[in-house]
Order: structure tokens, then sequence, then C-alpha cells
């Protein structure tokens, strides 16, 4: 190569560890013809290439060009250096450790269709191989366990390879070249069944076999996967799903079904091209589809929705047991789907199981069966779910986890580290490092002393692999929460700060994060609950509310925050009780307007009586009185009062329910703008100062609108069209508020959080009426605007206010 003369140093941030970058810039060195090497280092991937100008310029060229489908290269910094004597070839070198580092670790990907086609091959040694991956698919969040991402720093360390897999790795034309968790039958991890004593009842594919027989005959089974335990029966037999259901404690919420392939999907559910294409992807997450009238499936499966939650096989362990339960399938029930309910392996409201001796402690009194594999899942997590808005195509993230966790979210400005401890219901954390913010995968209620470990567990992982310690803990308002206690206990361990957000304010900042909008705006808050203080300062009060239906200032560079409008408030009879009994809101609602008793002035009877009669009566004492009657604007409660008095829910046992059986019963053929029937005025409440100074909270009139709907019920408006109207009519209401401050504050934007905006009608007409003001919605791209985007905002807002501490020289 008598034309080298220049060396160059290039170094490459992002996530190009695990994607088989390095493989891919060898080839790409070989191609053009340059000298030099690449390696993985803590700062990203380090090449040093030698040649001549023209040719490291078409190297610098084709770089992001041609890179491969799972990097996402977010920066390239070059140098010239002196060249070496003597560099005739481009080699990969061992990479290099040290602190701190700025690389983005891969997330799982699925089963590519080079290793499905291997999985299948009767002639191809890793035929049913229930590990087999390569550098463009398999394990990678669940199993790294530092940076850089080596074999030795992942959970695949204990495996050495065979002479097989040695020369797959070894060799740049293989697709094998560099993949970390390379395995084979002879030297990876193996599978074996056991009984619930934890006795091995068969092992490899004799496990496969038997683990689809016992599902055949109505068994319920323990799966080891690729980020925990799933819960596994045969989704077409009632019996099996319904014991599944007594046994996990789990009696109305929808179960999640994997099914082998598209073409079963469809037989199952209406699948369009976006449902597809999430389907079959590379993430692979479970998507709410609209369910086939007599689709064969249990109807135990989702007693309550008219969606069921489907997912294909993403790790060649799924393929295999369908291989197996498909074939019997074929011989005992020819014309039934190869449907299986796979669900989180846990007690309901715990986290997933994560080793073999935790699964075998916490299921034993749910399986019949346990598939234990000896891969260790470093990290727990679970599926991903979302949902397609069916006017825009758009997805709608309802769980954030493996697929996409731990890819950050990209902040508007660089900045100290902070961890946001996220809220009590739908946990996340997030941890910030320069100007991105990792959100973890979702890690559930922190309602329990398991999910709390499991909260620590993160912290620590987070801390630990991307080499970076906070300077500010940021918590929830809540006094009583389990994060307020993990932020008390970090700043007396550690002596690091500690702070708190408003609920509904970190939502805020959560959507302006994603959306990198910087300065003022209005945000439409509305979820089912969050502590806010009812008097004129942000601090805790004794004098406190529940929000949820809010419309908010928020100044994401000086932290100016107001509190403009809410739903009028009403009282919650019974405190946590009215949140799992709905009929109490519904009643609640109706004592507000002076009506006491069933069929009073003509109004329509009350549908909870048959059940709740005595605890009805001594309703009104308890709202009288104000006896642990705490108020609340709450458009989450607004939603199951309405779905209580329609007689949809009178008891949930799970959260959303009552308001997703009221969001499925409305009469979509009913035109939005011809079903917004009910008044929702935005009024003004005399007495004290707004919070931070100035006039009170003005109040969107949900009253008159819940009178509206009584006089429907009253004239015999059947159920579905109320469902629509109220659905349009509050959605007017809001955007008509959030129209009326914008004006009076002089902004543009209005961004859009919360669980409410879970509900499609919500996802696709509020941002449309919006729009229709001549303002801009800001809507979640990255995040679900349910509570698993709030440790985003914490950790957001806590940034900004250490950058605006030393802006101002504090």
């Amino acid at each position: 190569m008598s034309d080298i003369s220049h060396r160059r140093r290039i170094t490459v941030t992002g996530q190009v560890q695990g994607v088989g970058f390095r493989p891919f810039v060898y080839r790409l060195a070989q191609d053009i013809g340059l000298a030099g090497m690449v390696r993985n280092a803590p700062e990203g991937v380090v090449i040093e290439l030698q040649g001549s100008p023209r040719r490291l310029d078409e190297f610098l060229r084709r770089l992001e060009p041609e890179q491969p489908p799972l990097s996402r290269i977010m920066r390239v910094s070059t140098q010239d250096i002196p060249p070496e004597d003597g560099a005739g070839a481009f080699e990969i070198h061992k990479s290099t450790g040290g602190t701190g580092h700025d690389v983005l670790i891969s997330p799982d990907i699925s089963t590519c269709a080079d290793c499905l086609a291997e999985l299948t091959d009767k002639n191809d040694r890793r035929f049913l191989y229930p590990f087999t991956n390569c550098t463009n698919c398999g394990p990678r969040f669940t199993i790294t366990r530092s940076i850089p991402y080596d074999r030795p720093n992942t959970s695949m360390g204990c495996f050495p390879l065979c002479a097989d897999c040695e020369r797959e790795y070894n060799d740049p034309a293989d697709r094998r070249f560099h993949a970390q968790p390379n395995a084979c039958p002879v030297c990876g991890p193996k599978v074996w069944l056991s009984d619930r004593s934890g006795s091995v009842v068969a092992r490899r594919d004799e496990a496969m076999r038997k683990l689809a027989a016992i599902l055949m005959q109505g068994g319920i089974a323990a799966v080891k996967g690729l980020g925990g335990f799933h819960l596994v029966c045969d989704a077409t037999s009632q019996a099996a799903v319904t014991d599944l259901r007594r046994r996990k404690n789990r009696p109305h919420k929808p179960l999640a079904v994997m099914v082998p392939d598209l073409a079963t999907a469809r037989q199952l559910a209406h699948i369009g091209p976006a449902e597809e294409a999430w389907l079959t992807g590379h993430v692979r997450p479970i998507v709410l589809c609209p369910r086939r009238r007599g689709a064969p499936l249990a109807s135990a499966v989702a007693p309550d929705a008219d969606q069921v939650g489907l997912m294909l096989p993403y790790t060649p362990l799924h393929h295999v047991l369908f291989r197996r339960f498909g074939r019997l399938l074929q011989q005992e029930r020819q014309n039934m789907p190869a449907a299986l309910v796979m669900t989180s392996g846990n007690v309901s409201d715990e986290p997933i199981c994560l080793g073999n001796r935790e699964a075998l402690g916490r299921l034993a009194e749910i399986a019949d069966i346990f598939m234990f594999h000896n891969r260790d899942i470093l990290l727990r997590t679970d599926d991903s779910v979302l949902r397609i808005a069916p006017g825009s195509g758009q997805p709608l993230l309802l769980r954030r986890a493996r697929g996409f966790a731990p890819q950050p979210v990209f902040l508007p400005e660089s900045g100290p580290s902070v961890l946001g401890l996220g809220p009590e219901l739908k946990c996340t954390l997030t941890l910030t490092k320069g100007d991105k913010a990792f959100v973890s995968q979702h890690l559930g209620d922190m309602q329990n002393i398991e999910t709390l470990g499991f909260h620590h567990e993160i912290v620590e992982h987070f801390q630990d692999i991307l080499q970076t310690d906070p300077v500010l803990v940021v918590r929830d308002q809540h006094p009583n929460y389990l994060t307020t206690s993990v932020a008390q206990e970090m700043a007396r361990k550690t002596g690091v700060e500690a702070t708190f957000l408003q609920h509904h304010f970190a939502h805020a900042h959560a959507v302006l994060a994603e959306n990198a909008h910087q300065g003022p705006a209005l945000c439409l808050a509305l979820d089912g609950t969050g502590f806010g203080p009812s008097q004129p300062n942000l601090g805790f009060s004794a004098s406190w509310s529940i929000w949820g239906g809010e419309c908010l200032l928020v100044d994401t560079r000086d932290l100016r925050h107001s509190r403009l409008g809410h739903l009028a408030e009403f009282s919650l009879p019974g405190g946590e009780a009215a949140v799992h009994e709905p009929w109490r809101l519904a009643q609640s609602l109706l004592w507000e307007l002076d009506l006491e008793e069933s069929g009073q002035d003509d109004t329509p009877p009350w549908p909870w009586l048959p059940e709740f009669e005595q605890a009805s009566r001594f309703l009104p004492q308890l709202l009288r009185k104000n006896l642990n009657c705490p108020l609340t604007s709450s458009c989450g409660r607004l939603f199951d009062a309405v779905s209580a008095m329609l007689g949809l829910c009178l008891r949930t046992t799970y959260e959303g329910q009552a308001a997703i059986m009221l969001e499925q019963a409305q009469d979509h053929s009913i035109p939005f703008a011809d079903a917004v029937a009910y008044p929702c005025p935005l009024l003004k409440r005399e007495g004290s100062a707004r919070l931070g100074g100035g006039e009170e909270p003005r109040q969107l009139d949900t009253y008159s609108l819940f009178r509206a709907i009584l006089t429907d019920m009253q004239q015999g408006t059947p159920t579905p069209v109320i469902a629509r109207r109220f659905h349009a009519s509050l959605i007017t209401g809001l955007a008509n508020m959030a129209a009326r401050f914008a004006k009076q504050e002089g902004l543009s934007h209005v961004a859009l959080s919360g669980g409410v905006m879970q509900n499609l009608t919500f996802a696709e007409e509020l941002p449309g009426a919006i729009a229709a003001r001549g303002l801009t919605p800001l809507m979640h791209k990255d995040l679900p605007p349910n509570d698993g985007c709030v440790s985003l905002g914490q950790a957001a807002y806590g940034q900004r206010l250490l950058n605006l501490r030393r802006e101002r020289g504090q």
C-alpha cells in the first residue's frame, strides 16, 4: 500500500456496541483498502485508519449511510495522528476499559430471519437450539453487566466458546463475527423441565416436547425467557385461562397472547399495516388489536375488553415451543389456532421473576411445571405494550420495557447527573448523563417490598453501567410514597441533595423534554391521582387535594409553575375505597347535584343499589360530615363516575378498568363534531389566591356535564350514544380551556400527558381540537403518557434546576 501517508483516529459514540458495529467497520475498511484497527472503548468505538486522504474521506462518507440496522450513531469525531510504519492490515483489537463512557447500550432484539432459518433447518448444527443468535439479534440489555460490551462483561462469560463457535466469532465474513452471546448446543446454555419440587423431568428437546404436551392438556407453566419468567397456558382453553387467573389473583385484567405467526394473529384480531409492522419488527412488543368476533380464544383472556394483546415469538425458545405445540395441535385439534397466554411470571403487583430458585419459591402455587435454563438474566424486563391510533397509525406506548429500554431520551441541554425516582404506580426511574436521560424499563407499582427491591437493583445497575453518580435526586411530592423514603435514605447515606416535584408538573416536564421544548407552555395533565396542595404554594401543606384534571403553565427555562385551571372538584367518599368502587364517585357527584336518593326528581335509578344498597345509604353521612372524603379534580375519577352511572363498571379489580369499559362503549358511528352535546364551560371560583399569587384557578364545570348525562339517561338515550357524547363534550371543554389560557398567557404550545391520554379517542381527538384552535399540541413520542413518564419529568426538572443555579451563580 504505497499510497499510505495519512492516519486518522475516529471516535464514534451512540448505540455502537453489541450491534455488529466493529465487524461492519472491519468490512468497510477492507472494502476501501485501509489499514488500522477498531476497538470498543469507554468513549464508544475507536477507529484508527491509515491510507490515502481520498480513501479516508470515502470511509467517513460511507460510515453513517451503511451502518448496521441496529446501530445508532450519535456523534463522530476525527483527529489526524502520525502514521505508523508497516501498517498493512486492518484488525479488531481487544476492548479497553476505563472510567466514564459515552456508549448507548442496545436493547434486546428479536430473532432475525437468518437465525430462524438455521433454527428450522434439520441439517444445521443449531437445529431447534433455543439460544441461537448473531450480531443482528438476541439478548443485549438483559445480559449486560458492564461496558464495554464484551462477552466477559455479560452473563455469557461463563460459557467458553467451542471450536466451531470460536471460528465463527473470529471470521470477518461470518455474521457471528464478534457476536458476544454466540452459542450452540455444544458450548451454550441448556434448557430443562422441572416439577414444583425442582426435580428434573426432562432436558433439551425432550423438555420442549413434554412442555408442549402439558400445555395441550390444560396445564400452566412457568417459562424462563429473555427478561424473566412468563406464566403460560393454552389461550383457547377457558378452563386453563380461568385457572391461571384464579391462581395468579388476576380476575379481569387482560392477558397477553403469543401466536406463532402473522396468519394466526389475523385469525384472532384485525391487523392493520401499523400493527403488522410492530408485530413482525425487531422490537416485537405486545400490540393491542381489535378482537375478531367469534375468534377461537377463551373469553377469559380479556373479559372486559374488545381488544386482545398479541405478540409474536421474539426468542428462539418461543419458536421451538410453538413448533412442538403446533404439531400436537395439528394431531389433536386441527382447526384451533396455536395461541398461548404469555403473562408476566409473578403474583399480581410483584416484579417479574428472574432466577430459577426465585421462580420456584414464588410461583410454585401457580405453575404446574417449570421450564428453566442456565443463562442468567441480569435485568428483569417485562414485555412492552402499545396500541395503534386508527386515524394516524402512530404507536401509543402503554408500557415501555423490552426492546426499548435503555434507549435514552435526548434532552435539549446538557447538565449534571440527576436521578428521577418515579411515582408510585407504573414506576420507572431516570438517570441523566450529559444531554441524555436514561429511562428504565417498567418497574411496576411501588406498593410492596419486592418492587422496592427491584427499584434499588435498577438504581445501582444504572449508576454502575452508566458510570455516573447523581448529584441531585428528585421524588414525587407525596410524603408517604416509597420513593420518598428512597430519596430520604439516599440523602442520609450518600449526602446527595434531594428535592421533590409535584406529580402533574412532572408529567408536563416529561412531555416537554421529549419534544425538546424550551420555554413556557401549557400542559393538560389528565390522569387518576396525584398529590397536590390546595393552598397558594407548591410545598407540602396540611391542606391538600388529589389533582388529576389540570391545566398548568410550565416554563422549562426559569422553572415557573402555575395551576391555571382544573376540573371541578368532588369528593372521594371512603378515600381509596372510591377508587376501587366507582359507584361511590357517581353517588358523590349526584350528592353535589343535591340528588341523595335513587330516582329523585325523575332521575334514572342507581344501578349499584342491588349490590351496594347498605353502603349507599351510609354514603351521604360521610359526605355531610366530610369523613375520609378528600377532594379530587381527577379526570380519571370522572371517567369512573360516568362508567358507574351508566352501569358499566361498579367495582374495579385493576387500574383503569371502568374507564376502559366506558371508552369501548362509545358509538363510533357518530362523528365527533356531532357528539358535542353536553355543556362543559369554564367557571371562575371566588375566594383565595392562586398558587404563586393572582386569582384562584378556574374550574371546568363537569357538574353540568354530569347533569346532562342524567338528562339523557332519563330520556332513554342509549348508553353508547351517552359514552360518545361524554368523550366529545369533555374534549371540547378541555380544548376551550386550553385556548382560553393560551390567549391569556400569550402561548402557542399545549402539551398533553397523563393516563387519560391512553384513551384512543382522547389521543386522536384532543390534539385535533387543540390544533383547530390555532395551537400546537405536543404529545409523548418516546414514553407512555401514563405515570411511566414521570421519572423523566423529575430528572429533566432537576437537571434544569442545577443549570439554573449555575447560570445565576448560586
